[in-house]
C-alpha cells in the first residue's frame, strides 16, 4: 500500500486551502491503506511499508480532522514503547512523525482523555529522546531528520525551553543546500517559518487570488572535466567472512552524484558490481549491493560513509563526492 505517498498528498492538499468539499474518497482510501499496511505485522512484526509511513498516515487523517480508530493509534503507541521505530537517523524521522501524529490527535481532541494523556507522555519521551540524539554539530539524527525533530519542538511548544532547538536550527541553516527535492523542501520550509505540519490543521482559509506561478528551476551548472572516486563495499561478520568485498576507482564526470558513481561502477568491465535502490519520497534509497540485501527483519542497512569513518548526511542522489574521495558502502546493524 502507498500509505506514505497518499498521506503526503493529503497533507499537500490541505496546505494550500482546498475547495470546501472534502476529499472523502482519498481519506477513505488512506484508512483502507492503514489497515492493509498492518497486515504485514502478522508476518514481519511491522507494517508492510514502515512505521514512518504508518505514522504519516495517522498524521494526515488528523490534519483533515478525521477520527482514527483507537486500535490504529495504539499500534504506534506500542511500537514506540517497545523501541521498534527504526535506527540512527531513520529513528528520529519516525519518532518525530509519530510524535506529530500523537500531538495532533491530542490537540484536536480526537481521542478520549485517558488515551490523550498516554499520547502526551509518549510525545514527551520522544522529544527528550531527540534532544539527547543531537550531535555536537547540532544535527539531530542526520541533516534530513533534523527538520522533523524541530517540527516536534514547535508543535509541542518546547522550542522556547529546549536549548537543542536553536542549535539544531543553526545547523539546518548551514546545510540548506542539502534540501534539493520537493519532499525534503516540504519538511524544512515550515520550520524556517516557525511552523509545523500541525499548523495546516488550524488554518483559516479565505478567498485568495491565484498568485501561484510556475518556477523555472535552473539546471545544476556543468562542471568540466572528470573525477575519480574510490568505491569500497564492506560486509563485516556475521554476514560475510571477508570484510572488503569491493575496492575500485571509478572515473565519472566532475559533477556526478554518488548515484552516478554507482551506475558507472556497474557499467565497468567485468560487470562485478551490482546494486538496487528503492524509490522513497526522499529520493532513491540503497537496498542491495553485490547481491546482499539490507532487510529490516535482519536489523541491517547499507550505511554510506566517506573514509575513514564519516557517515554521509545526504542521499545517494544528492551527495556529490569530490575528486579523490573514498566512499564506503557498509552493511551495518541497527
Amino acid at each position: 500500500p502507498h500509505t506514505g505517498r497518499l498521506a503526503l498528498y493529503l497533507l499537500g492538499l490541505r496546505a494550500p486551502c482546498p475547495p470546501p468539499h472534502p476529499h472523502r474518497l482519498l481519506v477513505t482510501r488512506l484508512k483502507y491503506y492503514l489497515e492493509e499496511d498492518w497486515t504485514g505485522s502478522q508476518r514481519h512484526g511491522h507494517p508492510l511499508t514502515s512505521y514512518y509511513q504508518y505514522g504519516l498516515g495517522v498524521l494526515a487523517l488528523c490534519v483533515h480532522h478525521k477520527r482514527v480508530r483507537e486500535e490504529v493509534i495504539r499500534r504506534l503507541l506500542t511500537a514506540q514503547n517497545h523501541g521498534k521505530l527504526g535506527h540512527s537517523g531513520n529513528a528520529v524521522d519516525t519518532e518525530a512523525v509519530v510524535a506529530l501524529a500523537f500531538t495532533c490527535l491530542e490537540q484536536r481532541k480526537l481521542v478520549g482523555s485517558k488515551l490523550a494523556a498516554e499520547l502526551q507522555a509518549a510525545t514527551h519521551r520522544a522529544s527528550r529522546g531527540m534532544a539527547e540524539a543531537q550531535g555536537p554539530d547540532g544535527v539531530i539524527g542526520n541533516i534530513y531528520s533534523t527538520p522533523w525533530a524541530l517540527q516536534v519542538f514547535l508543535a509541542t511548544g518546547t522550542c522556547q525551553t529546549e536549548p537543542e532547538f536553536s542549535k539544531a536550527l543553526a545547523a539546518l541553516l548551514e546545510n540548506l543546500k542539502a534540501f534539493g527535492t520537493a519532499a525534503t523542501m516540504a519538511q524544512v520550509l515550515p520550520v524556517l517559518h516557525s511552523r509545523s505540519y500541525l499548523d495546516i490543521a488550524s488554518m483559516h482559509c479565505q478567498e485568495e487570488p491565484d498568485t501561484l506561478t510556475p518556477l523555472d528551476m535552473e539546471p545544476l551548472p556543468e562542471v568540466p572535466g572528470n573525477k575519480t572516486v574510490q568505491l569500497v563495499v564492506e560486509c563485516p561478520l556475521p554476514w560475510c567472512y571477508e570484510l572488503r568485498l569491493y575496492d575500485r576507482p571509478v572515473l565519472v564526470p566532475a559533477s556526478a552524484s554518488l548515484l552516478d558513481v554507482l551506475q558507472a561502477a556497474a557499467a565497468l568491465e567485468p560487470h562485478d558490481f551490482k546494486f538496487h535502490t528503492q524509490d522513497t519520497p526522499q529520493g532513491p534509497f540503497l537496498t542491495q549491493v553485490l547481491g546482499l540485501e539490507a532487510r529490516q527483519e535482519k536489523r541491517n542497512y547499507w550505511q554510506l560513509l566517506t573514509a575513514p569513518d564519516s557517515p554521509l548526511q545526504m542521499g545517494i542522489a544528492d551527495y556529490r563526492p569530490q575528486d579523490g574521495t573514498t566512499v564506503i558502502l557498509r552493511l551495518s546493524e541497527w
